[in-house]
Protein backbone atom coordinates (compact mmCIF):
# COMPACT_ATOMS: atom_id res chain seq x y z
CA UNK A 1 0.00 0.00 0.00
CA UNK A 2 1.63 2.99 -1.18
CA UNK A 3 0.34 6.69 -0.16
CA UNK A 4 1.63 9.33 -0.67
CA UNK A 5 1.95 12.07 2.05
CA UNK A 6 4.34 14.58 3.49
CA UNK A 7 8.08 14.04 4.61
CA UNK A 8 9.81 14.65 7.66
CA UNK A 9 11.99 17.15 7.36
CA UNK A 10 12.57 19.11 10.77
CA UNK A 11 12.76 22.68 11.35
CA UNK A 12 15.88 23.85 12.10
CA UNK A 13 17.31 24.53 15.94
CA UNK A 14 16.23 27.43 16.75
CA UNK A 15 15.20 28.73 19.91
CA UNK A 16 12.24 30.87 21.42
CA UNK A 17 9.62 31.47 23.83
CA UNK A 18 6.86 29.87 21.68
CA UNK A 19 8.86 26.35 21.74
CA UNK A 20 9.09 26.59 25.57
CA UNK A 21 5.69 27.08 26.44
CA UNK A 22 4.65 24.67 23.66
CA UNK A 23 7.17 22.35 25.37
CA UNK A 24 5.01 22.91 28.50
CA UNK A 25 1.90 22.44 26.54
CA UNK A 26 2.74 19.14 25.33
CA UNK A 27 3.91 18.13 28.56
CA UNK A 28 0.53 19.00 30.37
CA UNK A 29 -1.21 16.99 27.31
CA UNK A 30 0.74 14.33 27.37
CA UNK A 31 0.13 13.65 31.41
CA UNK A 32 -3.31 14.19 30.80
CA UNK A 33 -4.06 11.70 28.21
CA UNK A 34 -1.60 9.24 30.05
CA UNK A 35 -3.99 10.14 33.20
CA UNK A 36 -7.28 9.62 31.54
CA UNK A 37 -5.63 5.94 30.77
CA UNK A 38 -5.92 4.55 34.53
CA UNK A 39 -9.23 6.10 35.35
CA UNK A 40 -10.92 2.86 35.31
CA UNK A 41 -8.40 1.06 37.36
CA UNK A 42 -9.79 1.86 40.90
CA UNK A 43 -13.52 1.93 39.51
CA UNK A 44 -13.03 -1.80 38.42
CA UNK A 45 -14.27 -3.33 41.86
CA UNK A 46 -17.23 -1.18 41.10
CA UNK A 47 -18.13 -2.44 37.94
CA UNK A 48 -17.36 -5.98 39.07
CA UNK A 49 -20.10 -5.47 41.73
CA UNK A 50 -22.54 -3.52 39.28
CA UNK A 51 -22.00 -5.79 36.41
CA UNK A 52 -21.17 -9.33 38.05
CA UNK A 53 -17.65 -9.24 36.88
CA UNK A 54 -15.17 -12.13 36.87
CA UNK A 55 -11.40 -10.87 37.33
CA UNK A 56 -10.29 -12.66 34.20
CA UNK A 57 -13.50 -10.21 32.19
CA UNK A 58 -11.23 -7.20 34.49
CA UNK A 59 -8.16 -8.71 32.74
CA UNK A 60 -9.82 -8.26 29.24
CA UNK A 61 -11.29 -5.28 29.65
CA UNK A 62 -7.42 -4.16 30.38
CA UNK A 63 -5.77 -6.33 27.75
CA UNK A 64 -8.38 -4.22 25.53
CA UNK A 65 -6.65 -1.13 26.54
CA UNK A 66 -3.08 -2.68 25.37
CA UNK A 67 -4.51 -4.29 22.41
CA UNK A 68 -5.85 -0.58 20.86
CA UNK A 69 -2.18 0.60 22.00
CA UNK A 70 -0.46 -1.89 19.98
CA UNK A 71 -2.42 -1.65 16.88
CA UNK A 72 -1.87 2.22 17.14
CA UNK A 73 1.09 1.51 17.18
CA UNK A 74 1.90 -0.08 14.47
CA UNK A 75 -0.37 1.58 12.13
CA UNK A 76 0.17 5.31 13.19
CA UNK A 77 2.68 5.62 15.99
CA UNK A 78 5.56 6.20 13.79
CA UNK A 79 3.76 8.94 11.14
CA UNK A 80 4.26 11.95 13.08
CA UNK A 81 7.79 11.56 11.41
CA UNK A 82 6.36 12.38 8.12
CA UNK A 83 3.41 14.09 8.78
CA UNK A 84 3.85 16.20 11.65
CA UNK A 85 3.22 15.93 15.26
CA UNK A 86 -0.17 18.13 15.34
CA UNK A 87 -1.44 15.77 12.56
CA UNK A 88 -0.85 12.83 14.89
CA UNK A 89 -1.59 14.37 18.42
CA UNK A 90 -4.57 16.43 18.06
CA UNK A 91 -6.84 13.65 16.64
CA UNK A 92 -5.29 11.03 18.72
CA UNK A 93 -6.45 13.29 21.94
CA UNK A 94 -9.96 13.08 19.98
CA UNK A 95 -9.88 9.49 20.36
CA UNK A 96 -9.72 9.84 24.59
CA UNK A 97 -12.76 11.63 24.66
CA UNK A 98 -14.73 9.10 22.50
CA UNK A 99 -13.42 6.24 24.75
CA UNK A 100 -14.99 8.88 27.65
CA UNK A 101 -18.17 9.20 26.36
CA UNK A 102 -18.29 5.65 25.73
CA UNK A 103 -17.99 5.07 29.33
CA UNK A 104 -20.38 7.51 30.02
CA UNK A 105 -23.10 6.08 28.24
CA UNK A 106 -23.30 2.10 29.48
CA UNK A 107 -21.36 -0.07 32.21
CA UNK A 108 -21.55 -3.26 30.44
CA UNK A 109 -18.71 -5.33 29.63
CA UNK A 110 -18.89 -5.18 25.51
CA UNK A 111 -19.21 -1.28 26.38
CA UNK A 112 -16.55 -1.62 28.48
CA UNK A 113 -13.62 -3.43 26.32
CA UNK A 114 -14.73 -0.91 23.62
CA UNK A 115 -14.30 2.09 25.25
CA UNK A 116 -10.79 0.96 26.45
CA UNK A 117 -10.08 -0.18 22.80
CA UNK A 118 -10.74 3.31 21.83
CA UNK A 119 -8.74 4.39 24.50
CA UNK A 120 -5.55 2.32 23.14
CA UNK A 121 -5.87 3.31 20.20
CA UNK A 122 -5.66 7.05 21.09
CA UNK A 123 -2.78 6.60 24.10
CA UNK A 124 -0.82 4.25 20.83
CA UNK A 125 -1.11 7.60 19.08
CA UNK A 126 -0.04 9.47 21.61
CA UNK A 127 2.74 8.36 23.53
CA UNK A 128 5.70 8.20 20.66
CA UNK A 129 3.97 11.22 19.11
CA UNK A 130 4.19 13.39 22.25
CA UNK A 131 7.92 11.92 23.54
CA UNK A 132 9.51 12.79 19.64
CA UNK A 133 7.57 16.38 20.11
CA UNK A 134 8.53 16.96 23.57
CA UNK A 135 12.47 16.07 22.52
CA UNK A 136 11.69 18.86 19.05
CA UNK A 137 10.96 21.63 21.58
CA UNK A 138 13.40 20.97 24.04
CA UNK A 139 16.39 20.91 21.13
CA UNK A 140 14.47 24.35 19.21
CA UNK A 141 13.97 26.11 22.83
CA UNK A 142 17.47 24.96 24.25
CA UNK A 143 19.26 24.00 20.93
CA UNK A 144 23.00 22.39 22.58
CA UNK A 145 21.62 21.95 26.07
CA UNK A 146 21.84 18.88 27.90
CA UNK A 147 18.54 16.64 27.04
CA UNK A 148 17.75 15.56 30.91
CA UNK A 149 15.40 18.46 31.04
CA UNK A 150 13.68 15.86 28.40
CA UNK A 151 14.59 13.12 29.70
CA UNK A 152 12.80 13.73 33.11
CA UNK A 153 9.74 15.74 32.01
CA UNK A 154 8.88 13.10 28.92
CA UNK A 155 9.28 10.32 31.58
CA UNK A 156 7.37 12.15 34.14
CA UNK A 157 4.68 13.45 32.29
CA UNK A 158 3.84 9.68 30.91
CA UNK A 159 4.38 7.68 34.03
CA UNK A 160 3.81 10.37 36.35
CA UNK A 161 0.34 10.61 34.73
CA UNK A 162 -0.70 7.06 34.64
CA UNK A 163 -0.12 7.60 38.98
CA UNK A 164 -1.90 10.43 39.00
CA UNK A 165 -4.95 9.12 36.97
CA UNK A 166 -5.85 6.75 39.09
CA UNK A 167 -5.74 8.89 42.69
CA UNK A 168 -7.80 11.62 41.22
CA UNK A 169 -10.51 8.65 39.89
CA UNK A 170 -9.96 7.02 43.53
CA UNK A 171 -10.47 10.11 45.22
CA UNK A 172 -13.53 11.03 43.03
CA UNK A 173 -14.93 7.26 43.00
CA UNK A 174 -14.92 7.67 47.31
CA UNK A 175 -16.38 10.73 47.75
CA UNK A 176 -18.49 11.89 44.81
CA UNK A 177 -22.57 10.36 44.15
CA UNK A 178 -21.65 8.94 40.86
CA UNK A 179 -18.76 7.39 40.82
CA UNK A 180 -18.64 5.94 37.71
CA UNK A 181 -19.21 8.83 35.92
CA UNK A 182 -17.91 11.89 36.93
CA UNK A 183 -14.26 10.85 36.79
CA UNK A 184 -14.68 10.36 33.18
CA UNK A 185 -16.32 13.59 33.13
CA UNK A 186 -13.51 15.74 34.38
CA UNK A 187 -10.81 14.74 32.46
CA UNK A 188 -12.93 14.83 29.52
CA UNK A 189 -12.88 18.28 30.17
CA UNK A 190 -9.07 18.09 30.56
CA UNK A 191 -8.76 16.44 27.33
CA UNK A 192 -10.71 19.13 25.77
CA UNK A 193 -8.61 21.53 26.94
CA UNK A 194 -5.35 19.53 25.96
CA UNK A 195 -6.61 19.57 22.02
CA UNK A 196 -6.40 23.83 22.31
CA UNK A 197 -3.52 23.81 24.06
CA UNK A 198 -1.35 21.38 21.52
CA UNK A 199 -3.22 23.82 18.42
CA UNK A 200 -1.37 26.32 19.69
CA UNK A 201 2.06 24.99 19.97
CA UNK A 202 4.30 25.17 16.65
CA UNK A 203 4.96 22.27 14.51
CA UNK A 204 8.27 20.96 14.30
CA UNK A 205 7.98 18.71 11.44
CA UNK A 206 8.15 19.71 7.65
CA UNK A 207 6.20 17.71 5.40
CA UNK A 208 6.99 16.00 2.42
CA UNK A 209 6.40 13.03 0.27
CA UNK A 210 6.77 9.26 1.54
CA UNK A 211 5.35 6.29 0.89
CA UNK A 212 3.21 5.03 4.03
CA UNK A 213 4.30 1.83 5.31
CA UNK A 214 3.15 -0.36 8.67
CA UNK A 215 5.40 0.08 11.68
CA UNK A 216 8.86 -2.23 11.25
CA UNK A 217 9.60 -3.94 14.81
CA UNK A 218 13.29 -3.89 14.50
CA UNK A 219 16.20 -3.62 16.40
CA UNK A 220 18.02 -1.68 13.73
CA UNK A 221 18.42 2.07 15.45
CA UNK A 222 21.78 2.86 15.46
CA UNK A 223 22.65 -0.01 18.22
CA UNK A 224 21.07 -3.27 17.76
CA UNK A 225 22.09 -4.64 21.36
CA UNK A 226 21.58 -1.72 22.93
CA UNK A 227 18.19 -1.61 21.70
CA UNK A 228 17.13 -5.20 22.15
CA UNK A 229 18.07 -4.38 25.65
CA UNK A 230 16.54 -1.20 25.81
CA UNK A 231 13.19 -3.00 25.32
CA UNK A 232 13.66 -6.17 27.19
CA UNK A 233 13.91 -3.45 30.09
CA UNK A 234 10.90 -1.11 28.56
CA UNK A 235 8.73 -4.89 28.57
CA UNK A 236 9.47 -6.02 32.61
CA UNK A 237 9.05 -2.62 33.28
CA UNK A 238 5.52 -1.99 31.86
CA UNK A 239 5.01 -5.97 32.98
CA UNK A 240 4.73 -4.31 36.91
CA UNK A 241 2.85 -1.32 35.74
CA UNK A 242 0.34 -3.52 34.37
CA UNK A 243 -0.78 -5.98 37.12
CA UNK A 244 -1.16 -3.13 39.20
CA UNK A 245 -3.42 -1.22 36.68
CA UNK A 246 -5.72 -4.55 36.25
CA UNK A 247 -5.70 -6.85 39.08
CA UNK A 248 -3.93 -5.32 42.07
CA UNK A 249 -6.90 -3.38 42.67
CA UNK A 250 -9.16 -6.77 43.33
CA UNK A 251 -6.45 -8.23 45.10
CA UNK A 252 -6.13 -5.16 47.43
CA UNK A 253 -10.15 -5.96 47.97
CA UNK A 254 -10.08 -9.78 48.20
CA UNK A 255 -6.78 -11.04 49.41
CA UNK A 256 -5.87 -7.91 51.43
CA UNK A 257 -9.49 -7.09 52.73
CA UNK A 258 -9.24 -3.43 52.00
CA UNK A 259 -12.24 -2.42 48.87
CA UNK A 260 -11.75 1.11 49.60
CA UNK A 261 -11.88 2.49 46.10
CA UNK A 262 -9.58 5.34 47.80
CA UNK A 263 -7.02 2.94 48.36
CA UNK A 264 -7.12 1.03 45.22
CA UNK A 265 -6.38 4.53 43.70
CA UNK A 266 -3.36 5.15 46.15
CA UNK A 267 -1.69 1.69 45.25
CA UNK A 268 -1.62 2.00 41.74
CA UNK A 269 -0.41 6.12 42.34
CA UNK A 270 2.06 5.03 44.16
CA UNK A 271 3.26 2.55 42.42
CA UNK A 272 3.35 5.50 39.24
CA UNK A 273 4.12 8.48 41.32
CA UNK A 274 7.03 6.75 42.91
CA UNK A 275 7.99 5.66 39.34
CA UNK A 276 7.92 8.97 38.32
CA UNK A 277 9.80 10.61 41.44
CA UNK A 278 12.58 8.05 40.88
CA UNK A 279 13.18 9.07 37.30
CA UNK A 280 13.59 12.51 38.04
CA UNK A 281 16.07 12.51 41.22
CA UNK A 282 18.41 9.77 39.45
CA UNK A 283 18.79 12.09 36.29
CA UNK A 284 22.46 12.73 36.60
CA UNK A 285 23.46 9.58 37.32
CA UNK A 286 25.37 6.98 34.88
CA UNK A 287 23.46 5.34 32.81
CA UNK A 288 24.77 1.67 33.95
CA UNK A 289 23.91 2.62 37.57
CA UNK A 290 20.42 3.62 36.56
CA UNK A 291 19.80 0.02 34.97
CA UNK A 292 21.14 -1.18 38.62
CA UNK A 293 18.85 0.54 40.38
CA UNK A 294 16.09 -0.16 37.81
CA UNK A 295 16.89 -4.22 37.97
CA UNK A 296 17.28 -4.06 41.72
CA UNK A 297 14.44 -2.21 42.39
CA UNK A 298 11.90 -4.99 40.50
CA UNK A 299 13.81 -7.58 41.91
CA UNK A 300 13.30 -6.20 45.77
CA UNK A 301 9.83 -4.36 44.81
CA UNK A 302 8.03 -7.68 43.36
CA UNK A 303 9.32 -9.98 46.08
CA UNK A 304 8.02 -7.74 48.93
CA UNK A 305 4.42 -8.01 46.93
CA UNK A 306 4.50 -11.76 47.02
CA UNK A 307 5.45 -11.16 50.62
CA UNK A 308 2.76 -8.68 51.10
CA UNK A 309 0.39 -11.18 50.11
CA UNK A 310 1.63 -14.58 51.52
CA UNK A 311 1.39 -12.61 55.10
CA UNK A 312 -1.91 -10.82 53.67
CA UNK A 313 0.24 -7.76 54.88
CA UNK A 314 -1.28 -4.51 53.13
CA UNK A 315 1.74 -2.47 54.67
CA UNK A 316 3.88 -4.81 52.81
CA UNK A 317 2.23 -4.96 49.88
CA UNK A 318 1.90 -1.47 49.34
CA UNK A 319 5.80 -1.02 50.17
CA UNK A 320 6.71 -3.64 47.30
CA UNK A 321 4.43 -1.91 44.76
CA UNK A 322 6.06 1.54 45.49
CA UNK A 323 9.44 -0.11 45.46
CA UNK A 324 8.74 -2.38 42.32
CA UNK A 325 7.70 1.31 40.74
CA UNK A 326 10.89 3.14 41.76
CA UNK A 327 12.55 0.12 39.86
CA UNK A 328 10.03 0.23 36.70
CA UNK A 329 10.18 3.93 36.24
CA UNK A 330 14.37 3.82 36.13
CA UNK A 331 14.24 1.35 33.98
CA UNK A 332 11.86 2.51 31.66
CA UNK A 333 13.71 6.17 31.95
CA UNK A 334 17.01 4.20 31.03
CA UNK A 335 15.24 2.76 27.49
CA UNK A 336 13.75 5.92 26.52
CA UNK A 337 16.96 7.83 26.77
CA UNK A 338 19.12 5.00 24.95
CA UNK A 339 16.06 5.05 22.03
CA UNK A 340 16.72 8.59 22.01
CA UNK A 341 20.29 9.12 22.17
CA UNK A 342 21.07 6.41 18.93
CA UNK A 343 18.18 7.02 16.77
CA UNK A 344 18.94 9.34 13.93
CA UNK A 345 16.63 12.58 13.81
CA UNK A 346 14.48 10.86 11.02
CA UNK A 347 13.40 7.97 12.72
CA UNK A 348 13.65 9.10 16.09
CA UNK A 349 9.35 8.60 15.94
CA UNK A 350 9.61 5.22 14.80
CA UNK A 351 12.46 3.91 17.38
CA UNK A 352 10.42 5.11 20.19
CA UNK A 353 6.96 3.31 18.32
CA UNK A 354 9.05 0.34 18.45
CA UNK A 355 10.15 0.50 22.31
CA UNK A 356 6.76 1.36 23.22
CA UNK A 357 4.90 -1.42 20.85
CA UNK A 358 7.34 -3.84 23.10
CA UNK A 359 6.27 -2.37 26.26
CA UNK A 360 2.88 -2.50 25.90
CA UNK A 361 3.12 -6.22 25.06
CA UNK A 362 4.45 -6.23 28.37
CA UNK A 363 1.45 -4.38 29.67
CA UNK A 364 -1.10 -7.02 28.21
CA UNK A 365 0.22 -10.51 28.28
CA UNK A 366 0.84 -10.78 31.72
CA UNK A 367 -2.32 -9.08 33.44
CA UNK A 368 -4.45 -11.36 30.70
CA UNK A 369 -2.01 -14.43 31.64
CA UNK A 370 -2.73 -13.50 35.69
CA UNK A 371 -6.57 -12.82 34.68
CA UNK A 372 -6.99 -16.26 32.81
CA UNK A 373 -4.72 -18.57 35.77
CA UNK A 374 -6.51 -16.94 38.65
CA UNK A 375 -9.23 -19.13 37.45
CA UNK A 376 -7.46 -21.87 38.32
CA UNK A 377 -5.19 -21.14 40.69
CA UNK A 378 -5.24 -19.08 44.39
CA UNK A 379 -4.07 -15.51 43.31
CA UNK A 380 -1.21 -15.69 45.78
CA UNK A 381 0.30 -18.46 43.57
CA UNK A 382 -0.33 -16.95 40.43
CA UNK A 383 1.28 -13.44 42.19
CA UNK A 384 4.21 -16.18 43.02
CA UNK A 385 4.70 -17.21 39.25
CA UNK A 386 4.69 -14.17 38.58
CA UNK A 387 7.65 -12.33 40.31
CA UNK A 388 9.72 -15.88 39.26
CA UNK A 389 8.83 -14.94 35.79
CA UNK A 390 10.07 -11.40 35.92
CA UNK A 391 13.63 -12.19 37.89
CA UNK A 392 14.13 -14.33 35.23
CA UNK A 393 13.58 -11.29 32.86
CA UNK A 394 15.31 -8.77 34.61
CA UNK A 395 18.31 -11.27 35.07
CA UNK A 396 18.30 -11.55 31.01
CA UNK A 397 18.09 -7.18 30.88
CA UNK A 398 21.14 -7.79 33.03
CA UNK A 399 22.52 -10.42 30.96
CA UNK A 400 21.90 -8.11 27.94
CA UNK A 401 23.79 -4.53 29.18
CA UNK A 402 26.69 -6.64 30.25
CA UNK A 403 26.98 -7.99 26.59
CA UNK A 404 26.93 -4.74 25.26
Amino acid sequence: MSVLLDSPVTDQPRAGRHHGRGFWAVAATFLVAMAYSTVPAPLFPLYVAREGLSTFAITVVFAAFAVGVVVSLVLAGHVSDRVGRKTVLIPALGLEIVSALLFLTSTSLPVLVVARVVNGLGVGMITATATAYLFDLHTRHRPGASSRRFEIVSTAANIGGLGVGALVSGVLAQYVSSPLSTPYVVLAVLLAVSVAAVALTPETVVRSRFSYRPQRISADHGDRAGYVAAATGAFTAFAVFGVFTSVSPGFVAGELHHPSRLLAGLVVFLVFGGAALAQTVTGGLAPGVRRALGLGGQALGVLLVVAGMQVTSFPVFLVGGAVAGIGAGVQFKASIGAVTAMAAPEKRGEALAGLFFIAYLGLSVPSLSIGLATRILAPTAVMTWFAAIVLVLLAAVAALTRKR
